[in-house]
């Protein structure tokens, strides 16, 4: 079920944390041949659908003229990604969310209108795809208005970023610790939480592994 939403205009010394088993650089990849395909696979006849599922939601940094929750099936929001820069540090990474597959995620679309579609992919790509790591999807959500092809920015488990699966003691260390030029690692998922659940999505996950920094 899903349920419409009004549119909008829109240092103290830290203990080491375990680091990627692969080394803890980001994946580099060249962004811009991914950002001239999703150009193309858009098209440029039609409105951009854009699929946030977690700071997108509360910071989309975009005109839109329609938001509406949605649902995507085979894709689920995971605090499973590492963060060097914005939520933490080489020294004592953070973490961010990913779109991982597997599972269902509540989330929220966004609808740009086709003028301003060009310009916002680009500066899309400047906020999510400096350094190439998402791959860019096109995913089909569920909303109260029928199923819309969106955007969506999704995290390859064979991925450099992509943490595995992390113990409670590691989420602590990070909730503790890790910060960086954009804030702590534990302050953007509580802020997620909070607006998701100001939007009618209840994340249990989420829930569970923000009790940890209790």
């Amino acid at each position: 079920m899903t349920k419409r939403l009004p549119g909008v205009t829109a240092s103290t010394a830290t203990p080491h944390l375990l680091l990627p088993t692969t080394g803890h650089n980001l994946d580099v990849r060249d962004p811009q041949p991914l950002l001239e395909q999703t150009l193309i696979e858009w098209g440029g006849k039609h409105d951009l659908w854009v699929f946030g599922y977690a700071s997108l939601i509360w910071r989309p940094d975009f005109e839109f003229t329609e938001r509406h929750l949605a649902q995507v099936h085979g894709w689920h929001r995971s605090l499973q990604m590492w963060s060097h820069i914005n939520r933490g540090s080489p020294e004592c990474p953070g973490l961010v969310f990913a779109l991982l597959s597997g599972g269902s995620c509540l989330g929220v679309v966004f609808r740009v209108p086709r003028r301003k579609a060009h310009d916002t992919l680009v500066r899309l790509w400047g906020r999510e795809m400096p350094g190439g790591v998402y791959d860019p999807r096109w995913l089909n959500c569920v909303t109260e208005i029928g199923t819309v092809k969106a955007l969506a920015f999704t995290l390859s488990r064979q991925s450099r970023s992509f943490t595995g699966s992390l113990s409670d003691a590691q989420y602590r260390r990070v909730f503790s610790h890790s910060e960086g030029c954009y804030g702590t690692t534990l302050d953007y998922a509580r802020q997620t939480y909070d607006c998701l659940l100001q939007h009618g999505i209840a994340d249990v996950a989420l829930r569970r592994v923000l009790k940890l920094a209790e």
